[in-house]
């Protein structure tokens, strides 16, 4: 009872965490990690650096949640799009277009994915940026590599889930470092049918 009373004297926060931390993914994702300062995160969220730190902690901290929801979310995208029932040459070209729509958003021009966009530059000094990005490309790997296995009858002859699933993953790569330099949507999207070739064959 005396926890609970405590509780409920505590000043409540004013603020949704979620919200904040995709005001802050998105001043990171234009800007990148080191040209984003403590000023400009405070404000895109409304906060004060007090409240930032109290919250999330560092700069550091923050970018680490940042990059870890998009993880996050885009594993689970990829996860339940592979998961459906439909031909395998139908699912990959819906992956890729869709993802050619997220990587061309963005409030300030096409801004590719936020991890490879911004991962990247700081993985060779930054050891917990590059192990994040590395859990995603082999969590990415694994979810295509699974889903090719049950369903080798439909890619290419010779082809096989452990050489096309490095594949599928790649072309996200290239897909999020084109986007991010202004290619266009007819572009990116011949990229992945191009992709969805290779893999399974002339339609």
């Amino acid at each position: 009872m005396v926890q609970k009373e405590a509780r409920a004297r505590g000043r409540p926060r004013s603020f949704d965490p979620d919200e904040v931390l995709d005001k802050a993914r998105a001043v990171f994702w234009n800007r990148g990690y080191a040209a984003t300062s403590l000023d400009d995160l405070a404000l895109a969220t409304g906060l004060n650096r007090p409240s930032l730190y109290a919250a999330f902690g560092d700069k550091h901290a923050l970018y680490m949640a940042a990059l870890e929801r998009s993880r996050a979310e885009a594993t689970a995208a990829l996860g339940a799009a592979l998961a459906t029932e439909m031909p395998l040459r139908q699912i990959l070209g819906m992956v890729f277009d869709r993802t050619v729509d997220i990587y061309r958003a963005g409030d300030e021009g096409q801004r590719g994915c936020f991890l490879v966009g911004t991962a990247t530059t700081l993985a060779v000094e930054d050891s917990a940026a590059r192990e994040l990005l590395a859990a995603y490309v082999a969590q990415t790997d694994r979810l295509f590599r699974e889903r090719f296995e049950r369903s080798t009858g439909e890619l290419v002859a010779g082809v096989t889930p452990e050489v096309a699933a490095p594949l599928a993953s790649g072309t996200f790569h290239t897909l999020a470092v084109r986007a991010r330099t202004g290619a266009s949507e007819a572009e990116l999207k011949a990229i992945g049918r191009a992709a969805v070739t290779l893999i399974c064959g002339a339609g």
